[in-house]
């Protein structure tokens, strides 16, 4: 008997024996639920043994059998009803423990959302995949059959998921194609490391999502609460079901602000800001031009985070500032990295060296951000430095820009497309998924080991839209993805460090050396990110016009 820990009232088990009953006691549980009919196996105990059994142990006991596979929505209250009634923590059982897990998924599912029910399930060893339009129907078994039904069905409609409908719609119009998002506004993120040194205003940033969605795609305003792919259907928030042929997923990824404890309590304020979210941009400029002397902190997470230069970005555009302002000498620039190298790809570290060293700046390795107190400008951070104990130290801030944990969204972590780390498991060369031949992903969710950037959506979704293409005419996939992606870092105003690479590291540059050296600072580089990338990025890229970016294709053989 191994118990399963689903929350904190409730532990599911297999067939329990009338032994076991005075080791659950031991073990805390005050009360026993059974949901498996007596007779279902020629070898398993009754109901009344058991019963005795917690009599003697001082155990409460309820008796709810259940037909397997057939848990009706009457049954779930009724089990609501009793973890309700009976003392906890209890411990539920039935044959494997499954219809345990899914009377308590449904009976909790009016107050928790389908991604913690999934989350808890999941962790405790349940596929909860055969009820999950219950769950995200409030418990209840649905009575709408109406579903919606398309060729293509895309899921997001950031970067990623406008470029691959309009890269798709222009291969093939004839296509019923929906993009799912339930987002009014959409952002320009590349933009908000420019908001946050005064270069471009935030409006800018900023389109209606209805006016990019490509003219002959479907938008529905909604989000999506969890994924059937054996079924080929998504289910949405309300529990209407969308059904396709074939899926694109590309949600982006979730800022996890709450990880960092007191960070939410103190964002905008304080002197704690961040270029990851839209309305605080403009904060870290206020704040940078108001900075006359004391301590600056950038904080970077652990990988993998959306544009892994971003943190950095904000140190150097905010020390460039100081240093032409005359006040960077009374000011201590602090870079709190929890990883132990500047960048990922070696080849421009030098550069990016002498940026830090002009600007004076302390490189903190290991440092991972756990806890902030804005009003006492006070920050915590765990060292976790290699084959060293971790320890805890508190430092001192006036200003701090802080980038934020990141993971994937949480209805993807507990969907059958993830992988054990919670990211959607495709092949890296066509993206599409390992498991279910119908689906691709791209963007920040996928878990190929490339960049997260989007230059990297804009290089994915000709590849995604050329394999499904194929895929619809009967093609094996020709389209291949080498990992590019690209970082151009504002070292200072008017300079950039252009980093382009691919899978492993590899420079994949866009110009030749003569053009554009993008290993060194250059104003050709600034260029590109001020004036040239914002008008690709909302006429070409989102309308599927594909410069410069032509998907390499197998080699035959």
């Amino acid at each position: 008997m191994d118990p399963k820990k689903i929350s904190d009232e409730l532990s599911v088990a297999p067939q329990i024996q009338p032994d076991d009953v005075a080791k659950l006691a031991a073990q805390g549980f005050r009360s026993i639920i059974c949901n498996r009919p007596d007779g279902e196996a020629a070898d398993q105990p009754t109901f009344e043994e058991i019963e005795a059994a917690a009599e003697k142990a001082g155990l409460q006991i309820r008796y709810l059998p259940i037909v397997a596979g057939k848990v009706r929505d009457e049954d779930a209250d009724d089990f609501g009803k009793a973890l309700i009634e009976l003392p906890g923590p209890t411990l539920a059982y039935c044959r494997t423990g499954t219809r345990s897990t899914t009377l308590w998924s449904l009976s909790v599912a009016k107050d928790k959302s389908a991604s913690e029910i999934l989350a808890a399930t999941k962790a405790a060893g349940y596929d909860m995949a055969g009820v999950v339009r219950r769950i995200v129907n409030g418990g209840k078994t649905p009575t709408d059959t109406g579903d919606a039904k398309f060729d293509v069905v895309i899921v997001g409609g950031g970067a990623a998921g406008i470029a691959v409908a309009s890269s798709i719609h222009a291969r093939k119009p004839d296509l019923d194609i929906a993009i799912l998002d339930p987002a009014d506004i959409h952002y320009y993120q590349p933009g908000w490391t420019m908001v946050g040194a005064g270069i471009f205003d935030a409006q800018t940033t900023a389109k209606t999502m209805g006016s990019l969605i490509p003219k002959g795609v479907h938008w529905i305003k909604s989000a999506v609460a969890a994924f059937e792919p054996k079924d080929n259907a998504v289910i949405l928030d309300g529990c209407r079901v969308v059904k396709y042929d074939r899926l694109v997923v590309c949600p982006g990824l979730k800022l996890d602000w709450h990880k960092v404890d007191g960070l939410v309590d103190t964002l905008g304020k304080n002197g704690v800001t961040s270029n990851y979210r839209y309305d605080l941009a403009p904060y870290t400029w206020d704040l940078v031009k108001g900075l006359k002397s004391g301590r600056a902190l950038f904080t970077q997470p652990p990988m993998p985070i959306k544009c892994a230069g971003a943190p950095q970005k904000a140190m150097y555009l905010s020390s460039d500032h100081w240093l032409r302002t005359g006040v960077l000498k009374d000011i201590e620039v602090n870079f709190m990295n929890a990883g132990g190298v500047l960048f990922g790809v070696k080849d421009y570290v030098p550069a990016l060296e002498k940026y830090i060293e002009r600007y004076n700046a302390n490189l903190n390795f290991f440092h991972n951000l756990v806890a902030v107190d804005g009003a006492a400008k006070k920050a915590w951070f765990d060292v976790a430095k290699p084959d060293t104990p971790v320890e805890r130290v508190e430092v001192e801030f006036d200003m701090m820009h802080v980038c934020p944990p990141q993971t994937a969204p949480d209805f993807i972590r507990v969907s059958p497309l993830a992988d054990a780390a919670g990211w959607v498991d495709v092949d890296q060369a066509t993206l599409r998924h390992k498991e279910y031949d119908n689906i691709w992903s791209l963007g920040d969710v996928m878990n190929a080991p490339n960049a997260k950037t989007a230059a990297a959506a804009r290089m994915q979704a000709p590849v995604v839209a050329e394999n499904l293409v194929d895929d619809v005419n009967g093609k094996s996939p020709t389209a291949i993805y080498n990992g590019y992606g690209s970082c151009p870092l504002t070292v200072e105003k008017g300079k950039i460090v252009l980093a382009e690479f691919g899978y492993g590291g590899t420079l994949l540059p866009s110009f030749p050396k003569f053009v554009l050296d993008g290993t060194k600072p250059t104003r050709a580089a600034w260029i590109l990110k001020e004036q040239i990338l914002p008008p690709v990025y909302w006429k070409a890229m989102l309308r599927g016009k594909e410069w410069m970016i032509k998907p390499e294709k197998v080699s035959a053989s």
